[in-house]
């Protein structure tokens, strides 16, 4: 089996490669050939353990990662990806499931730029400036020709630490503003990245700061959570999520749902926008909302393509049990 660690996985492919496997991703939901338990979740106060496993015709992916939204000192999110060979059951491959998780959900957002964003839209806005916020932050770049960059963080000392990891990937060539307030953030941008595990909205209550945006919420993953603010429903021409599960998993849209700002039957799934081909709402200058929760099958497909591609390469170190 071939072990895959954070440098290997760099080595073996780009953020551009994600991306447009997150698209492949989508057309294998929409043609429904895969199959995907409803992710386990165990709670121990505000920490979570999950566990993802997937069946494909090309792979069988199992994730176990945990989530201590209270570290200090360590990363939130650790976890493994186990890849299996579809058809013996072989363990085809492990990998470093913590960047893999990142580089994945970061793709799910910049999947969500390439389709819904307009396509000179050069300002972008991250709300959470943790490791999820930083690979929003670098696949957002990788679609949009993106120029001015506005962070915000609840810690504001941790930005500058942010500040150098994201030129490290994007170089100097966008102008990032460290920002006061969150107001401040999302006024000049047209695509607004939250990124945290707030059960409080983190945007403004202020539909005047929302329209003519491309929100894409990342972070809320269980019906506790909520990242956006009424308003924003108020404004959102078109809601979107890029998994059904997301309906009832996340705040952001059970509770929105339930309270009745938005009707249930208009949401659209990012594989529907996808397979119709259909342009961006977001280019008719419309708001736009994305939730994202993320499921099993990202990550076999994407935990597929990257063995693949490191085996082609030569990258990771070959384990025998």
């Amino acid at each position: 089996m071939l072990f895959l660690s954070e440098k290997d996985i760099k080595e073996a492919v780009t953020m551009k490669d994600v991306i447009d496997a997150i698209d492949s991703t989508y057309d294998v939901y929409e043609s429904g050939n895969f199959q995907m338990p409803q992710r386990m979740q165990v709670k121990e106060g505000d920490n979570t353990l999950l566990l993802m496993p997937c069946f494909t015709g090309d792979a069988i992916g199992t994730k176990l990662v945990t989530i201590f939204p209270n570290n200090q000192t360590l990363p939130t999110l650790h976890g493994i990806v186990v890849l299996n060979d579809s058809e013996t059951g072989d363990i085809k491959g492990i990998l470093n499931g913590s960047f893999l998780t990142g580089m994945r959900t970061g793709a799910i957002g910049g999947s969500g730029v390439r389709h819904l964003a307009k396509h000179d839209a050069s300002s972008l806005a991250i709300v959470g400036t943790g490791v999820q916020g930083l690979y929003q932050a670098i696949a957002a770049c990788t679609e949009r020709p993106i120029r001015e960059i506005y962070l915000f963080n609840r810690s504001p000392e941790k930005i500058a630490a942010f500040t150098k990891s994201l030129q490290e990937w994007i170089g100097t060539d966008a102008f990032i503003h460290e920002s006061d307030s969150v107001e401040e953030a999302v006024k000049e941008a047209e695509i607004v990245i939250t990124a945290t595990t707030s059960k409080q909205p983190v945007l403004p209550d202020n539909p005047e700061l929302l329209k003519n945006k491309l929100v894409i919420g990342v972070g809320s993953f269980q019906p506790t959570m909520r990242e956006f603010p009424e308003s924003l429903y108020k404004v959102a021409d078109q809601v979107m999520v890029d998994t059904e599960h997301a309906i009832e998993e996340s705040g952001d849209i059970a509770t929105p749902a339930e309270e009745g700002w938005i009707d249930r039957g208009s949401i659209m799934t990012m594989s529907e926008q996808i397979s119709k081909k259909s342009a961006g709402v977001a280019e008719a200058g419309k708001t736009v909302v994305l939730k994202t929760t993320g499921m099993a099958l990202f990550d076999v497909v994407v935990a597929n393509l990257i063995y693949q591609k490191a085996k082609e390469k030569g990258a990771g170190t070959e384990l025998t049990m």
